[in-house]
Formats: structure tokens, sequence, C-alpha cells
């Protein structure tokens, strides 16, 4: 398939993008595969730099989000000595960050990860593994991403690192991964969105130091602005719903959600 980037986006659809961004980034069903699947299906492939800039908006409205929780975790690590969840958070976000490091470019241009198909079918299989995690006991509300050990969270980190492959969702694999090792399906979500953080600061921080992707952002400021805004609001209220939904629900929803949608997705790919 080949993947033709236009080297303007207009404000409708860096709107559409950016709500598409918002909306998925933390809600378990891939914000990549989704802006995959949005660009080829409903309008052009948008430049990639362009994607990668939408990280400003959903990383503000994380940070917003939990500022009471970051600002706890401040106090436990300088005023009480307490490192279990920063020792965590640092320990989950390892494999994720080295790997993205060196495959995020390969990843960001490659034609078979990128394609439609691959990403439904990631998307599919990532539901069928939610529903089935979905039938684990659910554990004690006050298990955290602090109860974790060393251990059991880099077993969550070398989850979160096959997001890389669009239509995995960061989020989804961190809640997964989560789940298995004994955290209770809004617990792990908390901890999946502190671990993002870092991850995304670390993105946006790759994004900044390149002379090419700077001039690029001011070339397009006025869509990228637009877009972020969009991504913003989405996420402020996908993060209050999936972790409202989560505190009494589990995942099978988002699970069977990722299954339609492939089936969807592949049917209109085959009828093409």
């Amino acid at each position: 398939m080949l993947i033709v980037y236009n080297a303007y986006v207009s404000i409708l659809d860096a709107i559409i993008l950016g709500i598409v961004q918002g909306l998925t980034e933390f809600i378990p069903v891939s914000s990549s595969g989704h802006l995959v699947i949005t660009q080829n299906l409903l309008m052009g492939q948008a430049d990639h730099l362009f994607i990668q800039a939408l990280d400003f908006g959903t990383l503000a409205a994380l940070v917003i989000y939990f500022s009471p929780k970051l600002i706890d975790l401040f106090k436990k690590v300088f005023f009480e000595h307490d490192y279990r969840l920063a020792r965590n958070i640092i320990i989950t976000c390892i494999p994720a960050g080295l790997l993205g490091l060196v495959l995020a470019d390969f990843i960001q241009k490659s034609a078979v990860l990128l394609n439609p198909l691959t990403v439904s079918i990631m998307l599919a299989l990532v539901g069928v593994l939610m529903v089935v995690v979905d039938k684990l006991p659910k554990k004690s509300a006050r298990a955290t991403g602090t109860d974790l050990s060393p251990r059991r969270a880099l077993v969550v980190g070398l989850a979160q690192a096959f997001a890389l492959i669009p239509g995995v969702s960061r989020s989804g694999s961190t809640i997964i991964a989560s789940r298995v090792m004994g955290l209770s399906p809004k617990a792990a979500a908390e901890y999946s969105f502190m671990v993002s953080i870092p991850i995304m600061f670390g993105l946006i921080g790759k994004l900044l130091l390149k002379p090419t992707d700077r001039a690029y952002m001011a070339q397009h400021l006025d869509v990228i602005v637009i877009a972020n805004i969009a991504a913003f609001v989405a996420a402020i209220l996908a993060i209050h719903f999936l972790l409202k939904y989560l505190s009494k629900h589990g995942l099978a929803l988002f699970g069977w959600y990722r299954i339609v949608l492939a089936s969807v997705v592949i049917t209109v790919l085959l009828l093409q």
C-alpha cells in the first residue's frame, strides 16, 4: 500500500484528528490504530509529524487531570521517602522508551504496520485478549501501582512496548498487563495513565530536539494548535469517562468494540 503524506491538513481534518486522538489515546482502543483507519477511510494520510504533534494536547490533559496525584507522588518521594510508585513507573517506562527511540521512525514510515488491515488484525487480537482478561477476579480497590513489585512493573513495561505497533494501544496493553499482575481495572487504568506521562514527555522532547521538526510545526502552527485544543478537550472527557466506567466495570466492552470495529474495517477493505 502506497502512503502519500499531505503537506497541509485542513482545519476540519485537524479537528477530526484531534478528537480521534484525544478520545482514543487513553481509552484502550488504540489511538494510532484509529488515526490510521480515520485517515485511510475518510481523508488523506496526514504527515506523521502532524500526528506526533497531537501529543501536546493529550499530555496537557493528562497532567492537568492527574495533577493531584502527581503532587502526591512528589510529596511521597521528597518528603516521605516512599519511592515505590516512582520506582515502578520508571521500571515500566524503560522497555517502551528504549524501543521507541530505536524503532519509532521505522514504525511511523512502515507501509505494512500502517496498513488498515494490519491495524484491524491487532485491534481484534487485543480485543479478544481484553475479553479473556476481563474474566479475571477483580482485586481490592486498595491495590495500586505502588503495590507492584519491581518484577511485575517490568512485566507491565514489556507489555507496553508492544503498543508501538499501531492497533495495540498503549493504555490497553498496560491495563491488561496490570490486571494480570493483580490490580483492579480502575487501579490498572490509573497506573497506565501515570506511566504514560514520562513516555509522552519523551516523545514530545524527541520532536522538539530536531530543527526540521520544529520548522514543520512552526509552518503548520495554526492547524496544530486547533488539533491540540480538540485533542485536549476530548482527552479530558475520555479520561474521566474511563476511570468512572472502570470503577464498576471491566474491559470487555472495549474488547468487543475493538473486535466489531476490526470486522467492519476488514469487510470494507475486502469490498473495495
